[in-house]
């Protein structure tokens, strides 16, 4: 199983997971996840890497249906700017390809920040590690295995 797995399953964290054929000709990992799943989007967040003022990385978990605001994940790790992070800099700090990127189990502890709006739900997905396999859990139970922080992060 995924390091993401894993980490649930140690905390002893109620999730499910799921999996489904993955395309690799997909245009958004996170759509087509929440497509083959037959779940609401909107429930369905994606897992980004930021660069902070260009000397820490930072994590920003959103919803698919939405864009990451750059200002908004700057400001809640405590910075003033924020770029998307280098490819090779998010697989080496997380040990995960990109779309297959997990909150869960990083081979590095980034400073981790959730979307105010998966607070809106009992349950969210989100990557489990690899393509084609997600984690169905609450969000302060991801909160709590990340030790994450909610903040509006949407644009």
């Amino acid at each position: 199983m995924t390091p993401g797995v894993n980490a649930a399953r140690q905390a002893k964290v109620p999730h499910r997971l799921h999996e489904y054929p993955h395309d690799p000709s997909s245009e958004s990992y996170g759509t087509e996840a929440a497509e083959k799943m037959g779940v609401d989007p909107a429930r369905v967040f994606k897992t980004l890497v930021v660069s902070v003022d260009g000397k820490t990385l930072a994590v920003a978990v959103v919803p698919v249906t939405a864009m990451l605001n750059l200002k908004q994940i700057a400001r809640a790790a405590g910075g003033k700017k924020a770029a998307m992070a280098d490819k090779q800099a998010v697989q080496r700090s997380t040990g995960y390809v990109l779309g297959g990127v997990s909150p869960l189990g990083q081979k590095k502890a980034l400073p981790t920040f959730i979307d105010s709006s998966a607070r809106d739900f009992d349950t969210l997905y989100v990557s489990a590690g690899r393509r084609g396999l997600e984690i169905e859990l609450s969000p302060d139970d991801l909160a709590r295995l990340t030790a994450a922080r909610f903040a509006p992060l949407q644009a």
